[in-house]
């Protein structure tokens, strides 16, 4: 009952939606948005990673995509994406289930969920996104359809660890093992928590807020961030782990850099982050691989991490490398992810959208309206 209703107010909206998308525009066309939607988004809504012979489609990409599309001003696109995500990793109710996190052609050729477990990162992309875009929309469901799955994450991924306090598992099951848990700090962007606990101010949500600066200073001593830590009494680095900070750990740079100055914690992180990277030697920016407890890098980063250190390093020589390296490459020669990188740090520099120091998404189209 509860989806029809979302659904039928959905549907209402889109026709005022629209009308606003046309009203006026500040920033020149997305380009390198467009070529991703090209040649990665179906006409469904379905993020598909043509990289992988499965034709996967995850809940990250879907995430990812939902919150493009809202900075990009496009109701009719984010709300096709939901409904994808909805009809296919909800098992039909975004209401009742967290979204399975890997869905497409398996060994038989049938199309389905590949991997049933969630992705905590990717649910709190798309709860943030639907809170977002219910605000800046003006529509109510997805408001309420936001807030019903931060009430269903609280219950499934989020987790009291003793000694420190709650964080996020990074997915329903799989993540702790005989009182040993498993974390991801790129899991965390501070300033989505910061906009969830403005609308949640009393709950759990409120309490993992308060822990994530600590989280991530005391995973990272020598401010550089790891792919993977492990918890039991104290933080560690398992042998899964390897002490490694890459693919994963780009992000939490990212997320970092791009928090706005007035946010809590904001100096703190930053320097932090920034003075381990400066450590392994600018000219060495990015590094494909390091080792996060001996302060050794291995390999170039590829594009997509050139994009992602850009708003940490804004206003300095590092961060002009970067943007450099950017324009000597289009970004239809870029796998998924480093794709998504790009629409991130390259998109935030561009000014098609920042964060406020509560964690409110301003996309440059607000301005259409003031």
């Amino acid at each position: 009952m509860m989806r029809r209703v979302l659904m039928s107010a959905l549907l209402v909206f889109t026709v005022t939606a629209v009308q606003a998308k046309n009203l006026c525009s500040t920033a020149p066309p997305w380009q390198d948005w467009n070529t991703f939607q090209q040649t990665m988004i179906s006409a469904q809504g379905r993020v598909i990673d043509v990289s992988d012979a499965r034709q996967i489609t995850t809940s990250e990409g879907q995430s990812y995509a939902m919150f493009f599309a809202l900075v990009n001003n496009d109701p009719l696109l984010f709300r096709r994406l939901v409904r994808w995500t909805e009809d296919n990793l909800a098992q039909g109710d975004l209401t009742a289930h967290l979204p399975a996190w890997l869905w497409g052609r398996d060994a038989a050729g049938v199309w389905q969920v590949l991997d049933a477990n969630t992705a905590a990162d990717s649910n709190l992309w798309i709860a943030y996104n639907l809170l977002e875009a219910g605000r800046l929309w003006g529509e109510h469901s997805y408001t309420v359809l936001g807030h019903l799955m931060l009430q269903r994450m609280a219950r499934e991924e989020l987790v009291k660890v003793a000694d420190f306090g709650y964080l996020l598992a990074p997915g329903k099951y799989g993540f702790s093992d005989k009182g040993v848990w498993r974390f991801n700090p790129s899991y965390l962007p501070p300033q989505l928590l910061a906009r969830i606990v403005q609308d949640q101010p009393s709950t759990l949500w409120a309490e993992l807020q308060a822990n994530t600066a600590r989280f991530l200073i005391e995973t990272s001593p020598l401010g550089l961030a790891p792919d993977w830590v492990s918890r039991s009494d104290r933080w560690t680095h398992s042998e899964d782990d390897q002490q490694l900070g890459s693919y994963d750990a780009i992000r939490v740079y990212l997320w970092v850099g791009m928090l706005h100055q007035d946010s809590p914690d904001s100096t703190l992180l930053k320097e932090h982050f920034k003075r381990g990277l400066l450590s392994l030697g600018a000219q060495h920016l990015p590094v494909e691989k390091i080792n996060i407890l001996q302060g050794t890098a291995e390999g170039v980063g590829p594009v997509g991490f050139s994009a992602a250190l850009i708003p940490l390093f804004d206003g300095t020589d590092v961060a002009q490398t970067q943007r450099q390296r950017l324009l000597e490459t289009s970004i239809k020669d870029l796998g998924y992810y480093s794709q998504v990188l790009v629409l991130f740090g390259q998109g935030w520099d561009e000014k098609r959208y920042s964060f406020d120091r509560h964690g409110f998404l301003v996309p440059a189209w607000v301005h259409c309206y003031e």
